[in-house]
């Protein structure tokens, strides 16, 4: 049970199913039921397919540029921290409003659900996890954040707006902890080698 929750609950952190929703229900204000469905399932798809096939050719990328997992680890950490902390820190909300239905691919499925986030924390638990159990985590987690697209308006009823946002940045500081924690076994690696 304790490796079920270590491998699903950092690509949880990753994906921020909650943190993204507020923009999620942002971009879509203005579209049909019909149109935000494609938009979810363009979403998942997208997020899906990239992050499988960064999953799956991953170890080839490390071996082309010559990195070491601790070098990953450590620079997917800081990165991880970095976002987490501006999220944490900004107060400005950035409304983005586009037209059009391609939105479920860019920015939805990529970068929101699958960002460097994501990725660096999918390459790490690769490592220590193998292939397949990642990418079911991985799916697992992009299938919950189409599920709670789809409950969007009942969530916002719910919770309200202040209630999201406190959810999104509860979820940025998770991220920042994980950050640090990668960063530290990445230079534990580097001095046990």
């Amino acid at each position: 049970m304790k490796e079920i929750f270590s491998l699903f609950f950092p690509l949880f952190v990753a994906v921020d199913p909650i943190g993204i929703l507020p923009l999620f229900i942002s971009l879509t204000a203005s579209l049909d039921q019909k149109q935000r469905r494609k938009i979810i399932r363009d979403s998942f798809l997208t997020a899906s397919l990239l992050g499988t096939l960064f999953i799956a050719g991953g170890r080839l990328i490390f071996q082309f540029l010559r990195l070491t997992p601790q070098d990953f680890m450590i620079a997917g950490g800081i990165l991880l921290f970095s976002i987490s902390l501006l999220d944490l820190i900004s107060t400005i909300e950035k409304p983005l409003r586009r037209g059009g239905e391609d939105i479920g691919v860019v920015p939805l499925g990529i970068p929101l659900m699958v960002g460097p986030a994501v990725l660096t924390i999918s390459l790490i638990q690769v490592e220590k996890f193998g292939i397949f159990p990642t990418i079911v985590s991985l799916i697992v987690n992009l299938g919950i954040a189409a599920f709670l697209f789809f409950l969007s308006d009942k969530l916002l009823k719910l919770l309200g707006r202040g209630g999201m946002r406190a959810l999104s940045k509860i979820s940025s500081l998770f991220l920042a902890a994980i950050g640090i924690m990668i960063t530290r076994q990445g230079i534990m690696g580097i001095i046990n080698y």
